[in-house]
């Protein structure tokens, strides 16, 4: 029987409702929940539950929706240590997490740019953000820096760490022997060498290292303006971007409401619904549960 535990993100923005709606309404079946966050919301969803729930409060306060604080912010962290806690002492097999604002976080003292980092640093590993929706499944070789520091942060290390974890993501999915594609850096994938050289002086030599090492099928550099087309017709399981926005915009304009962020090469795991607070929605009840749905979905069953 799986154990789950899920932070509620930031008390004030679409996390809280939307775990509710799902766990209240939804089936996992036999699967237990411990959820972190204020102890009105704990004991809402402890008494609704019928004993599938478990409510740890961690704070007194009752937050507003829509309305952000210092306070709330302090919360969700509060609520990641408390989560990442649970799974190394046993009580719990993997985390769903609610969305945070990063930026708040920071000012109360967060020292990390994310949640993935949040989380490699707790509980050890060399992360990867991937991704599952409906309709694609993505890793990123590299998320959180500036645009203009891709190029040096793809060395061979990071490179070839995103496309094993690619394979790892697509064996752990069912597909038996995986197949790649990798998005290149530069438009066309370098159009050999007119438009860039990287494909060719390093990426490609990784990749051909690659493929006498992994159950997988992996073809060179494809250009990144064609790879995801490639695999909405089913001729690709996992596409590796190279950067954040290569991989998400095409992601999220597909698979929004199903989409959910998988932090893989973590001792534990660690999935998310792949959209942000939504400040200004929460609490009007407009909000698709589609993605929070997916991510305890796939908590549940991902190993």
């Amino acid at each position: 029987m799986r154990r789950i535990a899920i932070t509620c993100g930031d008390p004030s923005g679409l996390g809280p409702e939307l775990i509710e709606a799902c766990l209240l309404e939804e089936s996992y079946g036999e699967a237990e929940f411990v959820v972190f966050g204020s102890r009105s919301w704990c004991e809402k969803l402890e008494s609704k539950g019928e004993g599938r729930v478990r409510g740890v409060a961690l704070s007194d306060i009752d937050f507003a929706p829509g309305t952000p604080t210092p306070d709330g912010a302090r919360l969700a962290i509060a609520a990641m240590e408390a989560a990442a806690k649970s799974c190394l002492d046993g009580e719990c097999d993997a985390v769903v997490t609610g969305p945070i604002s990063k930026a708040l976080c920071v000012e109360v003292g967060y020292p990390f740019p994310g949640q993935t980092e949040f989380f490699a640093d707790r509980w050890g590993g060399e992360p990867t953000m991937a991704f599952v929706g409906e309709h694609l499944k993505l890793c990123l070789a590299t998320w959180h820096i500036p645009l203009g520091a891709v190029p040096e942060a793809l060395d061979e290390r990071t490179f070839k760490h995103s496309v094993r974890s690619a394979a790892h993501l697509g064996q752990r999915l069912g597909y038996g022997r995986p197949r790649i594609l990798v998005c290149g850096l530069n438009p066309h994938a370098g159009e050999g060498g007119l438009l860039g050289t990287e494909e060719m002086d390093r990426l490609n030599p990784w990749l051909r290292e690659l493929r006498g090492e992994l159950e997988a099928t992996i073809e060179d550099c494809v250009p990144g303006d064609t790879a995801f087309g490639r695999a909405m017709k089913g001729q690709a399981d996992v596409v590796v971007a190279l950067y954040h926005d290569q991989g998400l915009a095409p992601f999220k304009a597909v698979d929004f409401d199903s989409g959910v962020n998988v932090t893989l090469g973590l001792k534990h795991l660690r999935v998310s619904p792949d959209h942000g607070t939504g400040f200004e929605i929460a609490g009007k009840g407009i909000a698709s549960k589609g993605s929070t749905h997916h991510a305890i979905q796939l908590a549940c069953r991902m190993k």
